[in-house]
């Protein structure tokens, strides 16, 4: 947490493809909620998301279906977000929104993707500006201090996923990071779609060992 604020940037959340429509979202998280209850969840977890039937037929191997995910947002509901906050979302939010309006069981050390009207500036919530208040006070972290500041926070559990509207891309996209506060250094994604996509890819890599 101290001193230490350049990003990581892992040559394996290149991901080729950003998800934009509902449609492809949808797809998407289909397969991942597959992968997840495959790969990460466990018994009691499993109790509680699948029936008997479905546990019978993972325990033999067959194939799972499940939707992790909530109803689609309306419209209205994300322009109401968008307002609230003053911003646009970039292309692959608006699309799984206007998919799921929110996530839950994801890989990795958060909770679950909030819903559009649960999305707030990481300085604005309880335990993002705890988070960047004891930052600002130990020398050094000036530029997680400044990330923090003009973040949208769109996840958080043990960790914090972000995305950072002051940087777009070509495409419109806004650079996404994840940051565990425990250990500091924010590690940077092209944008939401390939922040969300790494974790499919951890579950898948695991799933083919």
């Amino acid at each position: 947490m101290t001193g230490m604020s350049e990003t990581t940037e892992p040559e394996e959340t290149e991901v080729a493809g950003v998800l934009v429509t509902p449609e492809e979202w949808r797809a998407f998280l289909e397969r991942y909620g597959e992968l997840y209850v495959k790969v990460r969840a466990d018994d009691d977890e499993l109790v509680d998301l699948l029936d008997d039937d479905q546990l019978e037929a993972l325990d033999e191997g067959e194939r799972v279906e499940l939707w992790l995910g909530e109803a689609p947002a309306r419209e209205e509901a994300l322009v109401a977000s968008e307002e609230r906050l003053g911003v646009r979302f970039p292309p692959s939010l608006r699309g799984f929104f206007l998919a799921s309006d929110g996530w839950t069981h994801l890989d990795g050390w958060v909770d679950g993707v909030h819903s559009c009207g649960s999305v707030v500036w990481m300085r604005d919530s309880e335990a993002g500006g705890r988070v960047t208040d004891t930052y600002d006070s130990i020398p050094g972290n000036e530029d997680d201090v400044r990330l923090f500041r003009r973040s949208v926070e769109i996840a958080r559990g043990e960790d914090f996923w972000l995305l950072d509207p002051t940087d777009v891309g070509p495409d419109g996209e806004w650079a996404a990071y994840e940051f565990a506060p425990k250990y500091g250094n924010p590690t940077k994604y092209a944008g939401f779609s390939a922040l969300i996509r790494s974790g499919y890819e951890s579950m898948a890599e695991d799933d083919a060992d």
